[in-house]
């Protein structure tokens, strides 16, 4: 089965109920996308299918050929930062750093849909997804951040 990751076709052989995120990790080799949970509840593996923010964990890939899958390694470069990686950097939001890559998924999500959120779009889009070191208005003062960037071009 032909996968879309990242804009690049990756031939896979593997079993079509086979769990995205190990797909991901174990095969691709892209291990910026995290394992949380292993049932969509904590957001550490969000990616973006089509632009919408996901939950790697729980997709099956054969449910997945023909869509534009994003993971974190898609967002940005070292050299050119997305908005919402760089806001992340200003706000020193990561503290231990495991969910953040989930996190950016989300909140990038969140701006392609919506580039002025208000404190309540934000918790509302954001609740999925956990951070355990509680970094959450860090996160919110981020996703302002970069809105702003955003809206200003």
């Amino acid at each position: 089965m032909q996968l879309t990751i990242n804009n690049k076709i990756y031939d896979v052989d593997i079993e079509p109920d086979t769990p995205l995120l190990w797909v991901l990790r174990d095969e691709i080799g892209l291990k910026g996308t995290k394992y949380g949970c292993g049932i969509a509840q904590c957001g550490a593996c969000t990616v973006h299918v089509d632009g919408e923010a996901q939950r790697s964990c729980q997709l099956e890939v054969g449910d997945l050929e023909g869509s534009a899958i994003t993971t974190i390694e898609g967002v940005g470069t070292p050299e050119a930062l997305s908005a919402v990686q760089q806001a992340w950097i200003t706000h020193q939001v990561a503290q231990c750093g495991y969910c953040q890559s989930g996190q950016i998924m989300q909140a990038t999500a969140l701006l392609m849909e919506n580039n002025a959120p208000t404190d309540e779009d934000i918790d509302d889009s954001m609740s999925g997804n956990l951070c355990r070191c509680g970094t959450y208005p860090r996160i919110r003062a981020a996703i302002h951040d970069a809105a702003t960037k955003l809206q200003e071009g």
